[in-house]
């Protein structure tokens, strides 16, 4: 699970940080909103942990400001303020769950990765004719079952889950276990492109890949 971890506090920024990489989860850890949107655009997080007393914002208000924007991640806030009007306002401003400082380690992993299954299985939209069967671990193009490789699964998957915005080469090469070559994923996404619907996904040179929205 890959988590993005907004904390401006250094000491416990860096120790939730290792807290969580022992428990073999890969965090990408930005002190203020400013750094925490732009992460969001060029990398593919799974769950947000989001502080509220940040030194450019107030946590709850970007929070709601990026649901308003589309963003589906599960968001865990992680807070000092244990009051029962915050935890209700930031629970109805679209978080997933809500944690008081100071916390157990073990619980947070566990909340996060309780939130990261619940949307997990919840119905990813439909764009492209595509639809995702997460029971089957399948996805079909206008009805159609696609049959693909393990990794081409994985690629196209991620391509959907971002509804539209460009995928990084990068992340696509770190996505499948293991990892993919540069080569070999545009041998996968070549295949792919076979495999689908004329115009599915548009590549963008030497940065990444998008789905076509149809009109």
């Amino acid at each position: 699970m890959q988590v993005l971890l907004i904390e401006d506090d250094l000491d416990l920024g860096q120790a939730t940080l290792m807290g969580l990489q022992q428990h073999e989860l890969q965090v990408t850890w930005v002190r203020n909103l400013e750094r925490a949107g732009a992460t969001l655009q060029r990398q593919l997080v799974d769950a947000v942990v989001l502080d509220l007393g940040l030194p450019d914002g107030d946590g709850v208000e970007w929070l709601a400001q990026q649901r308003k924007r589309g963003m589906a991640l599960p968001v865990l806030i992680l807070s000092a303020r244990d009051g029962l009007g915050d935890r209700l306002r930031g629970l109805g401003e679209g978080a997933d769950d809500y944690l008081v400082k100071p916390f157990a380690l073990d619980e947070l992993v566990m909340r996060l990765r309780a939130i990261w299954r619940r949307s997990h299985g919840q119905k990813l939209p439909t764009l492209c004719g595509l639809e995702h069967d997460a029971a089957a671990m399948q996805l079909r193009q206008d009805g159609q079952p696609l049959t693909l490789t393990q990794t081409e699964y994985q690629l196209l998957l991620a391509l959907l889950r971002r509804q539209g915005a460009v995928v990084s080469r990068s992340h696509l090469e770190d996505l499948t276990r293991g990892g993919v070559s540069a080569s070999s994923l545009d041998v996968h996404m070549s295949n792919l492109r076979r495999k689908l619907a004329p115009d599915t996904f548009r590549t963008l040179r030497g940065i990444g890949y998008a789905l076509i929205i149809r009109p």
